[in-house]
């Protein structure tokens, strides 16, 4: 089995990386094989809204960089980390940038992740690390991945690259985290001839306009 890490940060060895690297560990000693991805160091535009994934169906991006490569990396795998660092106490641009355009593909080609097991880690110097949590966790639902847990929100604290090492609570955090990630792997992988996936639903999309009413209420 294996597990692709995405690392949003702009510093590639800083907080957020050795967030990933402390779940990576647990899987890895679980014989799960685990990939980095360096996001943070790209220029990564956003989504266009351009509708191509939908036409095309081809599980691509019509913006000709990494994040279709990417793309099918996470297809590939059978599961799925994502690292961002807290900026303004939401994820940085970059990842941001990416997990757009990428959920924007998966959701045009009907679900590429569904029921891949998902997790999100954030790092933090002092606040808003829990919102950049939050955040990352949206992308992870909505494609219906199956998220391991652990004791607590997964977030560690430091400033200069390498303090998270000394945060205790998120040391045994993002630990907790690797060995139910691990777990949740094998029983997936170990159930699948035997437990049947419920089936995919197409989506059902309303919005709070009514288009009954031709034309605007005035106050």
């Amino acid at each position: 089995m294996k597990v692709v890490a995405f690392n949003g940060s702009p510093n590639k060895e800083g907080n957020t990386y050795h967030a990933l690297k402390m779940v990576a560990d647990e899987l890895e000693n679980e014989g799960i094989e685990v990939e980095f991805i360096h996001v943070g160091k790209k220029v990564i535009r956003g989504c266009l809204a351009c509708g191509s994934c939908y036409r095309t169906k081809d599980e691509r991006c019509i913006g000709e960089d990494e994040v279709n490569d990417w793309i099918q990396k996470m297809k590939e795998a059978d599961g799925i980390l994502f690292g961002s660092p807290t900026h303004y106490a939401a994820i940085n641009g970059t990842m941001k940038s990416f997990l757009d355009r990428a959920f924007y593909v998966d959701t045009a080609n009907k679900g590429m992740f569904r029921h891949k097991v998902g997790a999100a880690v954030a790092a933090v110097r002092r606040s808003g690390g829990i919102q950049t949590f939050n955040q990352l966790n949206n992308y992870l639902n909505y494609a219906e991945m199956l998220i391991p847990t652990t004791n607590y929100w997964n977030v560690v604290y430091g400033a200069a690259p390498g303090e998270a090492l000394y945060d205790e609570e998120g040391k045994q955090i993002m630990r907790l985290l690797g060995k139910n990630m691990a777990w949740l792997l094998k029983l997936k992988e170990n159930g699948k001839d035997i437990v049947p996936e419920p089936e995919k639903e197409r989506k059902i999309m309303t919005n709070f306009i009514r288009k009954d009413l031709k034309e605007p209420r005035e106050k």
